[in-house]
């Protein structure tokens, strides 16, 4: 399953389920650049195992990240003109196709009729509502250098690759979520040309909102992006289908002790390779009585 992060549970569910043979299921791998916290949270109780490639590919370099408010929009386009001017191309990634008022984001087409107005630059636009023959045509003429500038939603977030484009601005990334943040950035920094992200956002910022961006801006790396994401969304449900959410320990803490998790898996392969009775006596030294329990 490529890019893990964009399937729920249940469809990673049946994927497997359809490799199913009698009691045999297929081996299942999942790859991604920023695990989601559920996903992180598995791998770290021995759920499942590990395998990191933690070096850009070669001929990749590491994109620069800016974070702005979008009351410096003009400046963001000064840019975008220069870069085009160098035979360079940009995306302009917007969160919704039509205008809202009730989450007061930019709309992809709205914003492809600005930027025209005021940049002599060819423009396409590819949103999710387009027919799949429109949208493809779209992306061809980007990926030929015929258009300078795609305004896009989020479908762009896998799957393009055009070495060509060094610079990618998010609209109100304070609205999207640090993995699909990570993401969307890896559509630049493709090629040798040095490139960049703007992450343009519509003040006043929530202390969460902050957080990501200050965390975009710092790093590159999708797995310390993929912790903090844990740390501020919760690992979710392990046996369950929620994929963020708090999960409410006593004592350890998920992130601050994972150099322990080793320790810990070696001593319960011990545990579960001896008597049950042992295993049994410290269940009942850490637990309460099926009668305290129900008066909890």
């Amino acid at each position: 399953v490529d890019e893990q992060h964009r399937f729920g549970v249940m469809q990673r569910f049946r994927f497997r389920e359809k490799g199913r043979f009698g009691d045999f299921l297929p081996h299942q791998l999942t790859m991604t650049a920023t695990p989601i916290p559920r996903s992180l949270a598995m791998s770290l109780y021995a759920d499942m195992e590990v395998t990191s490639i933690d070096e850009l590919p070669p001929g990749r370099t590491a994109v620069e990240t800016v974070v702005m408010p979008n009351s410096r929009r003009a400046e963001v386009l000064a840019r975008i003109e220069r870069i085009c001017a160098r035979g360079r191309q940009v995306y302009w990634v917007c969160p919704l196709i039509d205008e809202s008022d009730a989450l007061e984001a930019e709309a992809a087409t709205e914003i492809a009729e600005t930027l025209r107005a005021s940049l002599n630059l060819s423009i396409d636009v590819v949103h999710g509502r387009l027919r799949a023959a429109d949208k493809e045509a779209a992306m061809q003429r980007f990926r030929r250098g015929e258009s300078q500038l795609l305004v896009a939603t989020t479908v762009i977030e896998v799957g393009v690759d055009v070495p060509n484009a060094t610079l990618m601005v998010i609209e109100n990334a304070e609205r999207l979520g640090l993995a699909q943040l990570h993401q969307l950035r890896g559509r630049v920094g493709r090629g040798a040309g040095r490139s960049y992200c703007v992450l343009l956002y519509r003040p006043p910022l929530g202390d969460t909102a902050r957080e990501r961006l200050a965390i975009m801006k710092r790093t590159n790396n999708g797995f310390e992006i993929a912790a903090r994401d844990l740390e501020i969304r919760g690992p979710g449900e392990l046996m369950g289908t929620r994929q963020t959410g708090q999960r409410r320990l006593v004592i350890a803490d998920l992130v601050r002790d994972q150099d322990l998790l080793p320790a810990v898996r070696e001593c319960a392969r011990r545990l579960a390779g001896g008597e049950r009775a042992r295993v049994d006596k410290i269940i009942r030294r850490w637990t309460k009585s099926e009668t305290e329990l129900a008066h909890v």
